[in-house]
């Protein structure tokens, strides 16, 4: 036997290869073949249905809005051709028994309607952001769940429980504060005289507030969420750098959730502007005009609706009141959309 070293193995050349693969052709084999990748997506039964389950849902969504709106012009066009009055300028009250020749408009309305709502929205935001911020990052963990919770249950009250509230407890309680803000600030406009005895109660000053005790558990859950899902890296990133407590929330909790906080000021303001039983409960129905003082009263477009809606006698006077529902319809559906824009602009 030969003590020579094991010759290592070489790679075939093309040519022995060629001839390889010739010679398993002419004994019958045939080489393998690679399997080919297919460019095509396999598409299950399941997945035809969940996809057509959810185009279909968007298309209904979408159909059912313009619905609304195509019934709410259809009923309203009759009754605004029979208008002698302008109905975006109109101030008077409402007359419309004659259906001949009709007199109603939306002017002070639109404005109660508005100023109520951004009254309420300017007090339920930065309690709503100090909320969440508290849950979030100050609260004991075993205390964030219950507190969280009974702040949430706030939306499950009743709209007729916050009317009696406000016009039984809560105004009573306010009037001093009313009144000294009018004694002492009457030279601002919004803390002048209003067209009711600020005692009385019936005011926008407590309207606004009620509302925003209700849009409150709105703002802070949807902006509880969003702060919850502020990347843990960030946050540690910060307390690393040196941050404290709070500049760690301000410069990075706080612009990470901001679009969140957006979109629950913008639902809770949707929710206030076609709020009904609550501020029908509570503000005074006056013959006087709005004057942009949180001592006014008068009627939102909801309030106005309601309190009438009992007294429709024909399609033409109902018509008047679904002209006025078109335009907190319209109203709702561009505060909406702005608030969509301002997001979109924070993402880009």
């Amino acid at each position: 036997m030969s003590d020579a070293p094991p010759q290592p193995r070489t790679m075939p050349s093309v040519a022995e290869a060629t001839s390889a693969a010739t010679v398993t052709a002419k004994q019958g084999k045939e080489p393998p073949v690679p399997p080919v990748k297919s460019g095509k997506t396999v598409v299950r039964p399941g997945d035809r249905i969940f996809s057509g389950l959810a185009v279909g849902s968007g298309t209904f969504i979408v159909f059912l809005i313009g619905a609304v709106a195509f019934f709410l012009l259809w009923r309203a066009i009759p009754s605004l051709r029979n208008n002698e009055e302008n109905f975006l300028t109109f101030r008077g009250s409402w007359e419309t028994d004659n259906t001949a020749a009709m007199h109603f408009g939306i002017l002070d309305l639109l404005q109660v309607t508005v100023f109520v709502s951004i009254i309420a929205l300017i007090i339920a935001m930065p309690i709503a952001l100090g909320i969440a911020i508290f849950l979030t990052e100050y609260s004991p963990k075993r205390l964030a769940a219950p507190l969280a919770y009974v702040i949430d249950l706030l939306a499950a009250v009743p709209s007729i429980v916050y009317g009696l509230w406000g016009i039984y407890v809560l105004s009573p309680a306010i009037a001093p504060v009313a009144l000294w803000l009018n004694e002492n600030l009457s030279w601002i406009p919004i803390f002048a005289d209003g067209d009711i005895d600020i005692r009385a109660g019936g005011t926008i000053f407590t309207g606004g507030i009620v509302l925003a005790v209700m849009i409150l558990p709105i703002i802070a859950a949807v902006t509880r969420e969003v702060f919850m899902q502020t990347p843990r890296t960030n946050i540690e990133a910060a307390l690393a750098l040196g941050a404290t407590r709070w500049e760690m929330v301000r410069t990075t909790i706080i612009p990470f959730g901001k679009s969140g906080y957006i979109s629950g000021s913008m639902l809770g303001l949707g929710r206030a502007l076609g709020e009904t039983i609550a501020l029908l409960l509570i503000l005074s129905s006056t013959p006087g005009f709005f004057g942009w003082s949180v001592f006014d009263s008068g009627k939102t477009f909801a309030t106005q609706i309601a309190s009438s809606a009992p007294e429709f006698n024909n399609n033409l006077e109902a018509g008047a009141y679904i002209a006025a529902g078109l335009v907190l319809f319209v109203l709702t559906f561009i505060v909406n959309s702005f608030a969509r824009a301002i997001i979109a602009g924070k993402k880009a």
